[in-house]
This record gives structure tokens, sequence and C-alpha cells, in this order.
């Protein structure tokens, strides 16, 4: 009986279980599982810090790229804008060399027609002059007692021939001619005075004047300069001009282009030149009196002159903007000019394609190359938004939202640029050949453009006014060139100019109203 219950007993202490071991257990799991959670986390944090040292290469990757491409661009437009202004080279040189095979064959011509006219004028003036003397001759032997001394009178007394020439009336030039003539309508008819007409006159004599010879007597000084300014100054065609002075077309277009050749010659060095010292301190003075901007020796303006389509490169002289506007196909040539406070010419540059925009204009010209040469370091041109900031061309801000310096600064720069532009207008406005598309030949318009402006210049420094009637509208459409921004120094003192405006009370606000 004992026996049965301690055996009983055994297998009932067999099954309890252990508390102990149970907690123990329990202990182990709990650890296990935290280690597992630790290692999950810390393989979480792995796994995100591998992926932002991936997004950061990434990234860097992406901005190394961007940096290529970029680097990449600037060196295409580059190459484009070197591209472009060597094939602009080529076409120029081209153009020149048929220029000049173009005059060489017109000069042969010429001389031989002009040959063969005075052979046939000579040979007959010879002898009309032989029949002449014959007949004298045999009427002084006819008369009783004549004998050789009758015939010797008639070879002697024979009138002298001259060339037959057409009679035309110049009623209109010897009433303008005369000391009677009324001083306004006189500068209505040449938008000058007769006291700067003369003086005009009187240096061209020299480089004008012609002599008579035994076919005909040579147009008078005074008339080949009335010729030149009064077609300069109206635009009329060379038929008009001819009626008016009584002179054959041909003629006519002949004096037009000498008088225009001698004032080049004669009168461009004295009235035309870029400022010596003493002129460049006066010309900065007035600028910064006006503006407050200081170091300003000129203001600068290119303006489009319209043509007949040329023979050859008709699209290089083709204006795109012009024929959209006008509604009709427009081509043109350009004038770069560069002006002093009061509207005086000190650089022009005529000449190149109405489709070359104006910052190509102004790296063809010779104001460019002497920039090159270090001769304008120190001082600024003021020009348009079509042209580039660079260390001595100074343009207004072009982005489109403004600091109120910045404005203020635009204000200043546009009203020296006012200034070139008005000289522009009232040159068109003086001179309305500039007005419409002319006859003159493409390879003489730099001549008689480069004379309007020598003429403009007399008639600003002498103060003829001009009437109010002849006031012209100008427009000319301004483009952002490829790369408006040619020098980090440039932008850094257009900003302290800008600064030192506001800050120094030189700035407007009338952007504020």
């Amino acid at each position: 009986m004992n026996d049965s219950k301690r055996r009983r007993r055994r297998r009932d202490s067999g099954n309890i279980p252990n508390f102990e071991d149970g907690r123990a257990e329990s202990n182990e799991t709990n650890q296990f599982d935290v280690q597992k959670q630790g290692g999950v986390k810390t393989k979480e944090l792995k796994e995100i810090i591998t992926s932002l040292i991936l997004l950061e290469e990434q990234e860097k990757r992406d901005q190394e790229e961007l940096a290529k491409e970029e680097q990449e661009e600037k060196l295409f437009f580059e190459n484009n804008h070197e591209k472009k202004g060597r094939a602009m080279l080529d076409y120029y040189s081209q153009l020149q060399e048929y220029q000049k095979e173009t005059d060489l064959k017109d000069g042969v011509r010429k001389r031989k027609s002009r040959a063969n006219s005075i052979v046939a004028a000579t040979t007959v003036a010879a002898a009309a002059a032989v029949d002449a003397a014959e007949n004298d001759a045999v009427s002084g032997s006819s008369k009783d007692g004549g004998g050789d001394q009758g015939s010797e009178k008639g070879v002697k007394g024979a009138p002298q021939r001259r060339l037959w020439v057409k009679n035309r009336s110049k009623a209109w030039w010897d009433q303008c001619n005369s000391a009677e003539f009324p001083e306004e309508e006189f500068k209505k008819a040449f938008r000058m005075g007769k006291d700067t007409f003369e003086m005009i006159c009187n240096e061209l004599t020299s480089a004008v004047a012609k002599e008579n010879t035994m076919l005909r007597d040579a147009v008078p000084v005074r008339q080949r300069v009335a010729v030149c300014i009064w077609r300069l100054a109206t635009g009329e065609p060379l038929r008009l001009v001819s009626k008016k002075f009584g002179l054959g077309i041909s003629t006519c277009h002949k004096l037009v282009l000498e008088v225009c050749s001698a004032i080049r010659t004669v009168l461009m060095p004295k009235y035309l030149q870029w400022p010596d010292e003493e002129s460049t301190r006066r010309i900065k003075d007035e600028y910064e009196a006006t503006s407050g901007i200081p170091n300003v020796v000129g203001s600068m303006y290119t303006t489009h002159i319209p043509i007949i389509a040329p023979k050859i490169s008709v699209a290089a002289y083709f204006n795109k903007r012009h024929t959209e506007r006008n509604q009709k196909t427009s081509y043109s040539i350009t004038v770069q000019g560069v002006v002093d406070p009061k509207g005086v010419f000190s650089d022009v540059c005529i000449g190149w394609p109405g489709s070359m925009p104006d910052d190509q204009v102004l790296e063809k010209s010779a104001l460019f190359q002497r920039a090159n040469q270090g001769l304008l370091k120190g001082v600024w041109i003021v020009g348009g938004s079509g042209y580039p900031l660079m260390d001595w061309v100074l343009v207004p801000y072009t982005q489109q939202h403004l600091t109120w310096t910045q404005h203020a600064f635009n204000e200043k720069t546009g009203e020296i640029q006012r200034i070139a532009k008005d000289a522009f207008a009232r040159l068109k406005g003086r001179w309305s050949c500039l007005q419409k598309r002319t006859e003159v030949k493409l390879q003489d318009l730099p001549v008689v453009l480069g004379a309007c402006c020598v003429l403009h210049n007399i008639c600003e420094l002498r103060n003829e006014e001009m009437d109010p009637e002849l006031k012209f509208d100008l427009i000319d459409d301004e483009m952002v060139p490829e790369i408006p921004l040619r020098s980090a120094n440039a932008m850094k003192a257009r900003d302290a100019i800008a600064h030192n405006l506001l800050h120094h009370n030189h700035a407007g606000t009338s952007f504020l109203s």
C-alpha cells in the first residue's frame, strides 16, 4: 500500500511543471526577440544610409552631367558665332571683289564711250570749221579788191563751233542763286542757310571745280553743290533734278556722286572725327551733368536705310522685321553712329546688310577695332538693348523683373540713348533721300550716306534749325543679342553705377508713378 502511494506520488510529481525552467526559457526567448528586432533595425538603418549615399552620388553625377551639357552648349554657341562671323567676312570680301570688278568694267566702258564721243565731236567740229573757212574764203575772193586780205579776215573771223547741247531751262536755279532770293525759301529747298551753303562751296571748290573746254562750258561750282544737296534733301528722282537745274539726267547723277565723294574726302576729316582729349573731357562732363553717369563719351544707335533689292546676295539684305511691319518685302543696309551730347556724329559705320543684328554690325565696325586696341579703356559708350554689355559698352538691364535701382539706371541710360535716336531722326528728316529707296547703286551708297552724315554735322555745329514739318518718326527694331553679357567686370561696374545713381539721388522715380 505504501509502495503504491509512493509510486503514484512520484508519477504525479513528474507531471508537475517546473516554473523556474519556464521562466528561464521565457527570458531566453525575449532576449532572442530583442536581438532579432535590433538586427532588423540595424539592417533598415544601413539600407537608409546606403540609399542616401546613392542619392547623393546620383545627384552629384546629375550636376556633373548638367555642367558638362552647359559647357557643350556654350562651346556650340561660340563655334556657331565664329562660323557666322567667318561666313559674313567671306561674303563681304566676295562682295567687295565683285564690286571692284564691276567698277573696273564700268570704268572701261565709260572711257571707251567717252573717247568715241570726243573723237566724233572733234571730227564734226573740225569738218564744220573747214567748211566755214572755205565758204568765207570763197565769199571774200568774190568781192572787188578783197583778194588774200578778205580770205584772211574770213578765217580769223569764223565763229568757233561748239558741241550741240540741248537747251534746258535754268530759271528755277537762277532764281535760287540770285541775291534777292529769300533766306527762308533757300533754307526750305536746301535745308541750310545761304551762309552755310556758301561755306560748303568754298571748301569744295578745289575738289569739284572744272575748266571750260572747246566743246562746252563747265557747270559752275555752286550749281554742282546745289544739285547734290537738293537731291539729298528732297530725295526726288533724277528726272526732276534735271528739270530744276537745266542739266541732263546722267549729268545730275554724276554730279551727285562727285560732290558726295568730295565731301567725304575734304569735309569728313574736319567735321566727322573721333574727339581729341580736350573734346572728350567736355563730352564726359556734359553727359555726366545730364545723366549722372561718369566717363560717357558717346551715345550709339543703329538704323536701317531702305534700298532696292540688290542683284547679288539678296537674302543678306532682306529685312524681315520691316517686311512684317510694312506688309511688303523690304531690303536695307545699316548705319551705326556714335554722337556727342549735341547730336553730332563722332563715328559712323555704313553699309552692312540689313539682315545683320546690331551686335554683329558693331563687331564689324572700326569702333570695335579701336576698342580692341585699348583706345576706349576707361570710358563708356551707351547703347540700347540690341548691343551686348562689354568693358566699354554700357547697356540697360533687360531681365523681366527689375529692382528700383535697375529701373532708375535704365531711365538714365534711356536719356542718353535718346540723344542718338533723336540725332538719327533729324538726319533722316533733313535728308529725305534716306527715307525711301534710292536710285543710287549699292556700291555707291556708303559715299552718299557718309556725305549726309557730314552735312548733318555741319548743320548741327552751325545751329541750322530744322523745319518742324520735316520731323521724322524713327522706327528700328532692337533684338537682344545671343550673348548679351560679354564681361563680368562690366556687370560689376554697371551694378556699381546703378547703386551710385540711386544713392546720390541722380535717379528719377517716374517708374513709380
